[in-house]
């Protein structure tokens, strides 16, 4: 009976564990404070990333005030990945320059991922497990 309790214990220990979120630190760097704006942090999962801001599992703005700022999130999530976007006129969306094809504002992707020539990133290229982000990340907008 009381190995029965320290195996039902060990259980229970190993499923709190892995339901304990984790912190995530995202610092973004090269903010352009004299564009205005906000500075926004989406985090996702494999649905929506990157262009559906609405199935972001995690989403913040602030004023973009300083050219370097950090955020912090408590995710319970094993991989992930994270766009920002530099929300000059604070609509929400990636506005485009006068191609309609590349962004006029400024953008950030996770693992370094950028705009191409085939447009934005992958999920697969951009994707972090938790391994990687736990130690935090640092992400540099990309201004055109």
């Amino acid at each position: 009976m009381k190995t029965l309790l320290i195996i039902l214990w060990s259980l229970l220990m190993l499923i709190a564990n892995s339901a304990i979120a984790t912190e995530l630190k995202v610092k973004v760097r090269n903010i352009d404070v004299g564009r205005g704006g906000q500075v926004i942090v989406m985090v996702f999962g494999e649905a929506g990333f990157p262009k559906d801001h609405d199935q972001a599992v995690f989403y913040e703005a602030r004023d973009s005030l300083q050219p370097v700022m950090e955020f912090v999130f408590e995710v319970n999530m094993e991989v992930l990945a994270i766009k920002v976007l530099h929300d000059e006129n604070k609509d929400g969306t990636v506005t485009k320059n006068w191609t309609g094809i590349y962004p006029k504002e400024g953008l950030g992707f996770s693992n370094k991922q950028k705009i191409g020539l085939t447009g934005p990133p992958k999920y697969k290229y951009s994707k972090l497990s938790k391994e990687q982000f736990m130690g935090g990340l640092d992400i540099s907008l990309l201004y055109p």
